[in-house]
């Protein structure tokens, strides 16, 4: 059941708009910049923030995504053997890698990331970008760039729609 809704279409866009100018700026421009969302919700945020960038910039930006299923810590091997290894084939040596999720929440998923992206390459620098950070840490993980910090319970969620897949833009906390 929804709670409350914390952001709607504009929110989102203006949301994304500030964190690709922070990405620019902290990084001095975009050289050997990467960036890479993490499946499902990670991916149409990335495209969005590279989308934004190159529109700033008016240069390319490459944008990746990863599935880490396969890295997870809370799904068993016998899941994992069923999946397939969607090759990472992205040269990140040397590269500042950009992570974009839709929500931090425990860390798990974004070290789930890390190790995928450390087993793919040395790169330079690895920064996080998430929509809304709701805390409840587990790992010692903070995002570089967050749209919005939104204090929860463990028992609400936090559902973001992106009109991508979903038909509409818009995040939710739910009971």
């Amino acid at each position: 059941m929804e709670k409350a809704r914390i952001m709607d279409e504009k929110a989102i866009g203006r949301a994304i708009t500030r964190i690709s100018h922070e990405i620019i700026e902290r990084n001095k421009g975009i050289e050997d910049l990467v960036i890479v969302g993490i499946k499902t919700k990670g991916i149409p945020l990335a495209n969005r923030i590279a989308s934004k960038i190159e529109a700033i910039e008016n240069s390319r930006v490459i944008c990746e995504s990863i599935d880490i299923t396969s890295y997870r810590d809370d799904v068993t091997h016998d899941v994992i053997k069923g999946l397939v290894d969607e090759k990472f084939d992205l040269d990140v040596h040397n590269k500042t890698v950009v992570l974009v999720d839709d929500v931090l929440y425990t860390g798990r998923t974004i070290r789930a990331a890390l190790d995928y992206i450390i087993d793919n390459g040395r790169p330079k620098l690895v920064q996080l970008a998430v929509l809304v950070d709701r805390g409840h840490r587990e790992l010692p993980i903070r995002a570089d760039y967050v749209g919005k910090n939104v204090p929860t319970s463990k028992n609400e969620k936090v559902l973001v729609k992106f009109v991508e897949i979903d038909d509409e833009d818009s995040v939710t906390i739910c009971e």
